[in-house]
């Protein structure tokens, strides 16, 4: 195994990397929260169809819905992303990364038929659900009679 000075990371640099949360975050948090106070119901963490160590933040699964919070720095955000400035070789191979992921599960999941929306972390909580709910009463309207507004996934 390496010691921390071969990796070039600080103690307190590991420390706040470690904190950092795959999953339930602030903003998914608020975004669920707003998203179940109107009456939607999802799963969280799903794994995806088709490979089982990706997974979607939000699934709605009756209508193939499926519901991505991204970290701007961890997934590039066009608007908010700034280039380390140290171990910068090592953390745009690893961020570039990421974004292909990104860009190959979104393709794979419209492949199937399935419907993306991706949120970045900075957008507004309550226009995030509004874009989720949006997509999803459509889907469910698109779907058929069948699956009625009042239905939950």
């Amino acid at each position: 195994m390496r010691d921390q000075a071969s990796q070039g990371v600080t103690p307190a640099t590991r420390r706040t990397m470690q904190a950092n949360r795959g999953r339930d975050t602030g903003p998914e948090l608020a975004i669920r929260s707003i998203l179940h106070s109107r009456g939607l119901r999802f799963r969280v963490n799903q794994p995806l169809p088709f490979d089982r160590r990706r997974r979607a933040d939000l699934t709605f699964s009756r209508v193939d819905l499926y519901v991505f919070v991204d970290g701007c720095f961890w997934h590039r955000c066009p608007e908010h992303f700034v280039q380390p400035k140290t171990r910068t070789e090592f953390w745009l191979k690893k961020i570039n990364g990421n974004y292909r992921r990104d860009l190959d599960t979104r393709q794979r999941l419209e492949e199937m038929g399935a419907t993306v929306v991706r949120i970045w972390e900075h957008t507004d909580p309550r226009q995030a659900a509004d874009e989720v709910e949006r997509a999803y009463r459509q889907l469910v309207s698109a779907v058929s009679p069948a699956v009625s507004s009042s239905d939950h996934c």
